[in-house]
């Protein structure tokens, strides 16, 4: 499994790095955000759902626990997991056909336990005494090599 890291100094910088990420998605992606609160996470999934639809105002799905926005290719679908008491809740939320139809921002993702995608782009944010440490993972060969393209 690689690992690209990115240390990102402003939330500009932030929204830079998921646009690019934006523009690798492809149908069928999953992308789990991971981080306390206040690290980032609705910072970075606003800034890539902006990038691909028109949508002016992407407030975080908290208490709705899902939104969607319609872009050119797929529908993304951004969910916000913190107030899910059991993973099997993910299954009222018509997360089941999302994950495999659109493009997934999942917050709190472990929230999910085992239903969580294996080759989802695992995406960690971390404070960092210049910002945030972005760290993003997969196990899917095809998914790292389409963070090679990123040039931060």
């Amino acid at each position: 499994m690689e690992k690209r890291t990115i240390i990102c100094h402003s939330e500009d910088e932030t929204i830079k790095l998921a646009t690019q990420l934006a523009r690798l998605a492809k149908a069928g992606d999953t992308f789990a955000l991971y981080g306390t609160l206040g690290m980032g996470k609705s910072v970075f999934a606003r800034g890539f759902i902006q990038s691909l639809t028109k949508a002016e105002e992407v407030p975080s799905p908290t208490f709705t626990l899902v939104q969607s926005y319609e872009a050119p290719n797929f529908e993304i679908y951004h969910f916000d997991l913190y107030r899910l008491k059991s993973p099997d809740e993910i299954f009222e939320l018509g997360m089941e056909e999302a994950l495999y139809e659109g493009v997934c921002l999942i917050e709190w993702p472990e929230k999910m336990g085992g239903y969580l995608p294996k080759n989802c782009f695992s995406i960690q944010i971390s404070a960092h005494p210049e910002g945030r440490k972005i760290s993003i993972t997969s196990t899917s060969a095809e998914k790292i090599s389409r963070l090679q393209d990123l040039s931060l």
